[in-house]
């Protein structure tokens, strides 16, 4: 049997990650692979889960940025 080739995570949106995590706990879930493709399947997931921990990680930076940003105009501190 031949392995799968996947995508890098590292090129996905977090909206693709996600779905293809999706995608792989559903048929990890369903079961009726052998052991060597439920490895590769959960290899894969974690992949994934670690993309989209990336990409929520930066988010929550940016949005972090942007509250210390919108904090700093709003009590008057000095920008310049």
């Amino acid at each position: 049997m031949s392995e799968p080739v996947f995508q890098d995570p590292s090129g996905l949106s977090y909206e693709q990650a996600r779905d293809e995590l999706v995608q792989v706990v559903t048929r990890l879930e369903q079961g009726g692979t052998t052991l060597e493709d439920s490895l590769q399947l959960w290899e894969r997931g974690e992949a994934l889960a670690a993309r989209c921990e990336e990409w929520l990680l930066g988010a929550r930076q940016r949005l972090e940025a942007a509250r210390q940003g919108t904090s700093s105009q709003t009590t008057g501190e000095a920008t310049d």
